[in-house]
């Protein structure tokens, strides 16, 4: 990552990773993700860890039981993302629990599935990474720990992870915004998205598309959580600027790709309308030395989950 010289990864001289060099990022690669600010890597995973991540969240899924009244539908636009995420605490409490949160249009008036429940899951959140076993080796392994190295990365922490599923035909779009928008530092700089397809991504079932060069300008909108002591809720400041399309660029890839997308790259996805899912698993790291992770933030380190360090 590098925003304005604040990036602890503008060095990479002394992170070297030769116990897994195929992990490592090349000069060539490393400069790419500066400019673009985002990097696939293809064939990251292979196979057999894709089958072993979607195995897991079937049994996770099959032994879901979320009451009438933690039915939240996730949602991208902001007066939706208000409403049904910002107001709720199964949302705001869920960065050191696995919860789960669902597309729209899939209950009804009293909260009951109108499509099979294993369909109706929009993603699962925000811990997957520190309490189950699958998630937090794959987190962990040393091929991501030798690829954050090379990225220059010293003291990284997990800060959140989220399993996606993108289902056939009503898997929403997400609208284009930056990770750090939710996930704010200071310095910026900071924060490093890793989006892992388990499933190949395509134009048709909602691949990534990325704005390049677009992690340079700042952050325009910040969710904030509202005081301790006014109850749950969230509210934004600023607001999205109007993006010209032509300016986003697809991103497909195949199954077991590695994304990496910088904190404050603009980047979104289309609505699913193929016959297929699109299913990936997407991990938030922070830089922790000397960055300050703010106290506004929806997603706060508690004392059951400090956020963890990533080398182990």
């Amino acid at each position: 990552m590098q925003h304005e010289g604040n990036n602890p990864g503008g060095s990479t001289e002394s992170h070297q990773c030769p116990a897994v060099p195929m992990a490592c990022l090349s000069p060539s690669q490393l400069q790419k993700f500066r400019e673009d600010g985002y990097l696939v890597l293809e064939g990251f995973l292979s196979a057999d860890e894709c089958v072993a991540m979607q195995q897991r969240i079937s049994e996770i899924v099959a032994k879901m039981d979320v009451p009438l009244h933690c039915r939240t539908e996730f949602c991208t636009q902001e007066d939706e993302q208000l409403r049904a995420q910002g107001s709720t605490d199964y949302f705001l409490s869920s960065g050191d629990k696995i919860r789960f949160f669902f597309e729209k249009g899939v209950f009804d008036k009293k909260g009951h599935f109108l499509v099979p429940p294993e369909k109706s899951i929009n993603k699962i959140g925000h811990a997957l990474h520190a309490l189950d076993p699958v998630f937090r080796s794959i987190t962990h392994s040393p091929k991501v720990q030798a690829l954050v190295r090379s990225l220059g990365l010293q003291m990284p922490v997990v800060v959140q992870s989220m399993y996606i599923f993108k289902q056939p035909h009503f898997g929403g779009e997400v609208s284009p915004h930056q990770d750090a928008t939710f996930l704010y530092t200071e310095p910026l700089g900071r924060v490093l998205g890793m989006w892992i397809a388990l499933e190949d991504a395509s134009l048709e079932n909602g691949c990534l598309w990325f704005i390049p060069g677009s992690h340079t300008s700042g952050v325009t909108r910040r969710m904030i959580r509202a005081p301790a002591d006014s109850g749950p809720g969230t509210s934004f400041l600023g607001s999205e600027p109007v993006r010209d399309n032509s300016l986003f660029v697809p991103t497909p890839v195949q199954r077991g790709a590695l994304v990496l997308i910088h904190g404050e790259v603009v980047h979104k996805s289309d609505q699913n309308l193929s016959d297929h899912t699109r299913q990936a698993y997407t991990f938030h790291l922070m830089e922790a030395a000397g960055t300050v992770w703010s106290p506004q933030n929806w997603l706060q380190p508690t004392a059951e989950l400090p956020f963890p360090p990533l080398y182990t």
